[in-house]
């Protein structure tokens, strides 16, 4: 079963995606998260890596995402490339993902993508007021990634919001659990363990058969 958890920056998709790990287990449930999966910009200078529009879907190598999706529902292991948020270029580093019977995959375009989309078993969307969303993402680029205040709300400004309500916000038709963050979390990370637990659940029953 692919889970894919879906909402703009710093909606808590994130937060919500390990705490279904960590809940049912790391031997049973695999995080992939579409930020890995960034366009590597190397080939270009560091001032017009940083002018970059990192919130449209062409940002994104889509066709690895998918590739190593069906390759997890397949049984077999991927090499998920890591991603220099800093620099803004593909480390060369990579992180083995061995499959396992859940895949959730988050990241904030992943119902923009149609080729992802059509692999979800489950699309949850976090549904997170725009102000809180923006307070956060300031905190992370700030105490994370070694950005300034001014540049960071440059950036919300000139990219994140506008791609936010052009790609983004549109795609949460696709959802089949809307989690109104900040209000039920708590209650639809419980919902969502039951439904994984549940799956597994069927899967054990199956193969005891078998």
């Amino acid at each position: 079963m692919i889970i894919g958890i879906c909402g703009g920056t710093g909606s808590g998709k994130t937060t919500i995606a390990r705490a279904i790990v960590e809940s049912v287990g790391a031997r049973k449930v695999v995080l992939v998260e579409q930020d890995s999966y960034y366009r590597n910009l190397a080939d270009m200078p560091l001032d017009e890596r940083k002018q970059a529009n990192f919130d449209h879907p062409d940002s994104l190598d889509s066709d690895m995402l998918v590739n190593h999706l069906l390759r997890l529902k397949q049984g077999l292991a991927v090499e998920m490339p890591l991603y220099d948020f800093k620099t803004h270029t593909r480390s060369n580093k990579i992180e083995v993902i061995e499959p396992r019977p859940v895949v959730i995959v988050e990241g904030i375009l992943i119902f923009a993508e149609p080729r992802v989309l059509d692999l979800l078993d489950v699309r949850v969307y976090v549904d997170t007021p725009d102000d809180i969303r923006l307070i956060r993402r300031l905190k992370r680029d700030i105490t994370e990634r070694g950005r300034t205040f001014e540049r960071t709300l440059e950036q919300y400004e000139r990219t994140i919001r506008p791609m936010h309500f052009e790609f983004v916000e549109p795609s949460k038709r696709h959802a089949d659990i809307i989690i109104p963050e900040g209000g039920q979390m708590g209650v639809s990370v419980d919902v969502l363990c039951g439904l994984v637990r549940e799956k597994l659940g069927k899967e054990l029953a199956t193969d005891s058969h078998g």
